[in-house]
């Protein structure tokens, strides 16, 4: 009955039926609750309009009722919630999270520090969370140890763990994600690279390669660069174990190779990463980035996490595939705003929900020891999302949007177009979270004068210097 009712709701379409049947209608054990997608907006509506009203309501900013948002929910046109807040907000029949992205400490160069990252990430997986970890302080293969194997195995055998505990955990529907990063200066970065030319060995993982300028320039000017171990050795002022010199471009074609051959690895521009990172701003709270998420949107610092959620640009575009279309920015930039409001309400909903795991693994029969790296993890998530606040909202539709605009796909009109639009959305999300910081006041840790040399931040001066004062 659910899934003929949704194939009306989605006009026949069955791969989108049978989508929200599997992975997003609530459910009580066997019994489904909800019957459309509709069921579900109106779910997620009613839960923030209670939190709008908690945290607004004696505020000069009036909270969005549960009409308001529905209309901007309603059949996926406005603002649409992503993957664990569409299943999640409301569901009070699973102890789940409502973030779809974590980030995790990186593994310490030991068996225990291996296997306890091993044990969160399966521990995050079954909340329904996906998990990113760079395995770059993990020795390279053949370095010394004192255990009795004598020497390391190198990074292979963890990543294949990794992607193993991620297969075994299963998401009622949904398989585990993660991804495993490592620098490029690694000295088992080749091996990295080619570690899914397999296909039947790390399935459960993405994969990517943190480039430095200092790789990026080698690769251009055809020299040689460093592969080092540990990677930090100059910062922390110690010795290396491992120094050597390689072809840049030779490692550069590698990484061609294989991303054309089996799509991965993808590559991150790190230090592009962080120097337009804000909360690296915050590296002495906690909020250093050392990985992103499966999907690479957004890199996070350890134990922190992400709520994702988007608007959809094609319902920006009013007469749309004719010669009279154009994009609505002054109705994008009110629902951005709005979107930006969501995003934070979806924070407090995500520390009730964390507060619900907590309770519960206090109460599951097990020793206060086996729950101890558990009930460890989801304290330390906690207070990140408390502290940091962090919000992760995005756009969806752009390649439809620019059709509809009639614009071609990559023309320099197009460019300029995406630029826009981008910047509307920068512009108007910070000024809806600078008024919020007004009235309720700020995430707890933020400074601006840790925030003003900061390259991104200093992106929204150019565009609205007033923004920037505020």
């Amino acid at each position: 009955d659910v899934y003929t009712e949704s194939l009306k709701y989605f006009n026949q379409d069955e791969l989108a039926a049978n989508v929200f049947v599997s992975k997003y209608a609530l459910k009580n054990k066997d019994e489904y609750l909800e019957t459309t997608p509709d069921d579900m907006f109106r779910r997620i509506s009613t839960e923030f309009a209670r939190i709008e009203f908690q945290k607004f309501n004696n505020t000069n900013i009036k909270p969005l009722t549960y009409d308001e948002i529905y209309s901007l929910l309603k059949d996926f046109k406005y603002i649409i919630p992503q993957g664990s807040p569409l299943f999640g907000i409301g569901n009070y029949h699973q102890y789940i999270s409502l973030s779809n992205c974590f980030v995790l400490e990186s593994p310490d160069d030991s068996y225990g520090g291996i296997l306890k990252t091993d044990q969160e990430l399966v521990q995050i997986s079954k909340r329904r969370g996906g998990i990113g970890l760079d395995i770059s302080k993990l020795r390279p293969e053949g370095m010394p140890t004192s255990n009795a194997s004598r020497t390391s195995t190198g990074i292979i055998p963890f990543m294949q763990r990794y992607s193993n505990s991620i297969n075994e955990v299963g998401q009622n529907g949904r398989r585990g994600a993660l991804m495993m990063t490592i620098d490029c200066h690694h000295p088992q970065v080749e091996d990295f690279i080619e570690s899914k030319v397999d296909l039947k060995k790390i399935t459960g993982a993405n994969i990517s390669v943190k480039l430095s300028n200092e790789f990026l320039n080698a690769v251009k000017n055809k020299e040689k660069y460093e592969l080092r171990f540990p990677i930090d050795y100059k910062e922390k002022g110690i010795e290396p174990l491992v120094s050597k010199l390689v072809d840049a471009n030779e490692v550069w074609t590698k990484i061609i190779k294989n991303a054309h051959a089996s799509a991965e690895p993808g590559i991150l521009f790190w230090d592009n990463i962080i120097d337009n990172s804000p909360a690296d701003s915050y590296s002495d709270f906690g909020f250093s980035t050392v990985s992103t998420n499966p999907c690479g949107e957004i890199p996070l610092s350890p134990y922190d996490s992400c709520r994702l959620q988007v608007l959809n640009l094609f319902s920006y575009v009013d007469n749309p595939f004719t010669k009279n279309a154009f994009f609505n920015y002054t109705l994008f930039s009110k629902h951005v705003q709005y979107a930006q409001r969501l995003m934070d309400d979806l924070i407090d909903l995500e520390i009730e929900h964390i507060d619900r795991i907590i309770e519960k693994i206090d109460k599951d029969p097990e020793s206060d020891e086996i729950k101890l790296t558990e009930k460890d993890l989801w304290v330390k998530i906690r207070k990140a999302a408390i502290l940091g606040r962090r919000t992760g909202l995005g756009l969806t539709a752009l390649g439809d949007t620019l059709a509809a605009l009639n614009v071609g796909y990559a023309t320099d009109k197009s460019l300029i177009d995406v630029d826009n639009i981008y910047k509307s959305l920068m512009i108007h999300s910070y000024r809806a979270s600078v008024e919020m910081a007004k009235e309720i006041g700020p995430f707890p840790i933020w400074n601006s004068s840790l925030e003003k040399d900061n390259e991104f931040i200093l992106r929204i001066k150019d565009c609205d210097e007033q923004l920037y004062n505020d």
